[in-house]
């Protein structure tokens, strides 16, 4: 009798905790959001975060803290994103050095960049410039192959580390042109601007979006973009297409990742929202007005557009011969 009514007891006693649970449980978002960027501050990773995660944080009722986690070409930022618990509240601002350009470029990941991420969303394009200091003789393309051809060996160009969007963009144009540039890998874009605008390194490489107030300042003087026609954020730009080097395009794209395992309505929700502050008419002209074209889209797109952007870079990264062991 006494076995009885303990087991009956365990039975009610389990009931009431599961109804508790149930009846405590709230809608995602109930906490804050971690957002991972892959860069140090003052690069374009910064300049995104900071101009989407606070009306995302609006639209989704709780604050986004951002996480800036630089280093090794992003992958630092990539392997703590794919193990960090597939519930929503840790999302990667990426870019396709993450998804398109690391697959290939090293030997081993701590994570399968295939299979270890789930797509949200696409924040936008933005073009490359290749910027030089103001006391720099060459102002063109053409001027700087041939400037680097007379000095071998001594312009050194800062990106925001090997494999990066900026790193291979500088690397293509090198290919195109057999300019003799040599790489200064920083662990982001901010640390290499600065280093350029004070003169310790002659040329940098890095988006637009970043690059904009230091060309409007004169403190940088951009060489040229890499977009396929001139940027509404720097339109006297001139493109290196039209410097000579047709077919040449270097643009980055950036976007949210979480962790594989993410529930499929978290997603949703994140995307919903991803695309309703992009159309924000604040998040907007702000994004426009330092060059990036928006992309609003489902996760299906941006993993459409990953998939192919691997097989592209793929092929600069094996004509380089570059490879991080």
């Amino acid at each position: 009798m006494t076995q009885t009514a303990n087991f009956f007891r365990f039975i009610a006693c389990l009931w009431l905790a599961m109804s508790a649970g149930a009846a405590v449980a709230q809608p995602y978002p109930n906490k804050p959001i971690r957002m991972v960027v892959p860069f140090a501050p003052g690069g374009t990773g910064d300049f995104l975060s900071r101009s989407i995660a606070p009306r995302m944080g609006e639209l989704l009722g709780q604050q986004f803290i951002i996480d800036f986690r630089g280093g090794a070409g992003t992958t630092l930022a990539a392997g703590l994103v794919a193990t960090a618990p597939a519930d929503g509240y840790t999302v990667f601002i990426q870019t396709y050095t993450t998804q398109a350009i690391n697959d290939s470029l090293y030997a081993r990941l701590s994570y399968n960049t295939r299979k270890d991420f789930a797509s949200v969303g696409l924040i936008g394009v933005v073009p490359i410039v290749l910027g030089a200091h103001p006391s720099l003789p060459a102002r063109t393309p053409k001027e700087l192959v041939a400037l680097s051809r007379s000095q071998p060996g001594t312009l050194n160009f800062g990106t925001a580390g090997i494999g990066t969007t900026s790193h291979f963009a500088v690397e293509l144009f090198k290919l195109m042109s057999k300019a003799d540039l040599t790489h200064v890998p920083y662990k982001g874009a901010g640390p290499a601007t600065i280093d350029a605008m004070a003169g310790f390194i002659p040329l940098v490489a890095d988006a637009i979006t970043s690059m904009k107030p230091h060309l409007d300042a004169g403190k940088l003087r951009g060489i040229a973009i890499g977009s396929a026609q001139r940027s509404e954020g720097a339109p006297n730009l001139a493109t290196f297409a039209e410097s000579g080097y047709l077919g040449f395009e270097a643009s980055s794209w950036w976007g949210i990742l979480v962790a594989s395992r993410t529930p499929a309505a978290v997603i949703a929700r994140l995307n919903a929202e991803l695309n309703k502050a992009l159309d924000d008419a604040t998040v907007k002209k702000r994004l426009l007005s330092h060059g990036a074209t928006i992309t609003f889209g489902t996760p299906a797109q941006a993993d459409e557009l990953m998939n192919s952007e691997r097989d592209k870079w793929a092929k600069v990264v094996k004509a380089t011969g570059a490879r991080v062991e």
